[in-house]
């Protein structure tokens, strides 16, 4: 550029301001102070554009370093639908910082200014009088005659889904008919793909993934909010597995709705989280509770595998393999991951820690042929670890909110709930 701009744009070309507002290294590595003062100057579209982006999280530019401020620019950009802006911003390289950990293959535009550019579809936001409406508060993966999709449910009552890669949506939304969405699984029922989804009000629906209609009869979880729901096949039959917020695990046949055993009880406070593992060759439910437990329960028999794990009020579990040994991953309040061999009981390491606050969400998979947990929590970021070295994996995916839930897809992708929006990021960079 021929001079430096004033910070308030004065005696400035205006194209020239629209140039520096375009440009992606200017917006990533300027003090905000800089692009602040030329947002409101902004005439050309792709000026205009950027400005928009700049602002959606204006507060934590000014307070953030290059680093996050290119991982946030990033993810607005996907936000408003410019996936190519997107990319540039994320390769824009920062004086003594790695390359960005993640890029955002895409995202739902909530809460952005529509005038500015086409948002990607979404769930719906918050309405008037009704602060947490649209929060989304459930997500998953799934293989739908072989497309890869993320599926994901909201307050606004519906389960949606999306073409993992593009984001493009798939199919009508699925209504909730009783209530928002509380917690979602996908399973299998008499060969079809099928979401199993939570309820506000304490049921349990099973719907075909393909076509939306009901499949056998919904279920009951208690008389509140079911915070949580997995699959799992039990003595040949596909099965849902609920946690309620009075204190009980449900299980029913996924094909006729109908109650499997009897509730497991013991707990003393709201189940907030389950996930199934196989111990010994026979299915286990590993469930998470308020009452500052970690227990691990027979599926078939609902007897007790080992005694209760402390835990910090757990939020989040799930299970993976490591070493051939069944292991539990759970994250709380306390902010940290901890992961346990379901085998004798034992912590496999120490207490994971990165996380500046609660830890709301957590997913398994595996990168590169290691077990890895991806972690997201109130600090707004999400982490992922390495399970067999204890130890984080790269820098943090930075966002502008707390992270709600997360799921993992092939390819190493990591969907992200935050706050109305829902955002897929790519594997990290090796």
């Amino acid at each position: 550029m021929a001079e430096e701009l004033r910070a308030d744009g004065s005696g400035a070309e205006l194209g020239e301001v629209d140039r520096r507002l375009a440009d992606p290294a200017f917006l990533v590595n300027s003090f905000s102070s800089r692009v602040v003062g030329l947002l409101h100057q902004a005439e050309a579209p792709a000026a205009r554009l950027a400005a928009a982006v700049y602002r959606q999280s204006v507060d934590l530019h000014r307070q953030a370093g290059a680093a996050v401020r290119r991982q946030v620019l990033a993810l607005d950009a996907a936000r408003f639908g410019d996936r190519a802006l997107a990319a540039r911003i994320t390769a824009v390289a920062v004086p003594g910082e790695p390359a960005a950990p993640r890029a955002v293959t895409w995202a739902t535009g909530a809460g952005v200014d529509h005038r500015f550019w086409p948002p990607q579809e979404g769930h719906d936001g918050p309405s008037v009088g009704a602060h947490h409406a649209g929060h989304v508060t459930a997500v998953a993966t799934a293989v739908l005659d072989g497309r890869p999709l993320a599926v994901s449910g909201s307050e606004d009552g519906t389960v949606r889904c999306w073409d993992l890669s593009t984001g493009e949506p798939v199919g009508r939304p699925l209504t909730e008919p009783d209530g928002w969405v509380t917690a979602l699984a996908i399973g299998t029922a008499a060969g079809r793909r099928v979401a199993v989804s939570g309820s506000h009000d304490g049921t349990v629906q099973v719907r075909d993934l393909a076509t939306g209609r009901t499949v056998g009869t919904p279920g009951t979880c208690g008389t509140g909010p079911v915070p949580a729901v997995v699959t799992a096949v039990l003595a040949g039959r596909p099965v849902a597995v609920a946690g309620g917020e009075d204190g009980s695990v449900r299980c029913w046949d996924l094909t006729t709705g109908e109650p499997v055993g009897e509730p497991l009880t013991g707990y003393t406070d709201r189940v907030t989280t389950v996930a199934t593992a196989e111990f010994e060759g026979r299915p286990v439910v590993v469930t998470g509770s308020h009452d500052g437990t970690l227990r691990v329960r027979d599926l078939a028999s609902g007897r007790a595998v080992g005694g209760p794990l402390p835990a910090d009020r757990v939020e989040a579990v799930a299970t993976a393999v490591l070493a051939g040994r069944p292991v539990a991953v759970a994250g709380g309040e306390d902010g940290t991951v901890r992961c346990w061999d379901l085998s004798t009981g034992e912590p496999v390491s120490e207490p994971l820690t990165g996380h500046d606050g609660r830890i709301r969400a957590l997913a398994t998979t595996v990168l590169d042929g290691r077990p890895v947990a991806v972690s997201g929590g109130d600090d707004g970021t999400v982490r992922v670890w390495d399970l067999s070295g204890g130890r984080q994996l790269g820098r943090e995916s930075v966002f502008p909110c707390g992270i709600l839930r997360l799921a993992t897809g092939p390819g190493g992708r990591v969907v992200a709930a935050f706050g109305h929006n829902l955002a897929v990021l790519a594997r990290p960079s090796p």
